[in-house]
């Protein structure tokens, strides 16, 4: 699932941060999932649980998941990620844009995308509606309980 790439100029906490992000943006892990222990994760990469406990940190303060005092760290809701974090994104995305307005991309195209993007979010079970309303997944039994196939299985793939 995580894919560390320990010759990359990037820091273990930040590819691990990312990967998951990625992992619940893409509703692979779902809201009110458990993760594994920050002493697991590490055992199995090998890595120092201080690394495992900074990505966790920082991915609480961006609100992509929450820690429950002696039970350990959960997915949060999609409306309870931060405004700090959306404010960065935004950020970013203004400066992309701008170039890509710089390399000719037409406004035309951009709306086209992001439409498509949001259809694309809409038709896998995640993200809003047209109206802002929470997306329901299809056939929403089992995986709409919190409960991924990797939990179901007894053990996360990392």
């Amino acid at each position: 699932m995580i894919q560390l790439n320990y010759r990359d100029s990037k820091p273990i906490y930040e590819q691990i941060k990312e990967g998951f992000r990625k992992l619940i943006i893409s509703n692979s892990i779902f809201a009110d999932e458990k993760l594994p222990s920050v002493r697991e994760l590490a055992s199995s990469l090998a890595i120092n649980p201080n690394t495992i406990q900074r990505a966790y940190r920082d991915l609480e303060n961006e609100g992509y998941i929450y820690t429950v005092a002696g039970k350990g760290s959960f997915v949060a809701g999609e409306r309870e990620h931060s405004d700090v974090r959306q404010h960065e994104l935004l950020e970013e995305f203004d400066e992309i844009v701008e170039e890509l307005y710089f390399l000719s991309v037409r406004k035309k195209d951009l709306l086209e995308r992001i439409d498509s993007l949001g259809e694309r979010r809409k038709n896998s079970g995640s993200g809003e509606d047209d109206d802002g309303r929470q997306a329901v997944p299809a056939g929403c039994t089992e995986r709409g309980t919190g409960r991924s196939d990797m939990a179901e299985e007894g053990g996360w793939e990392i």
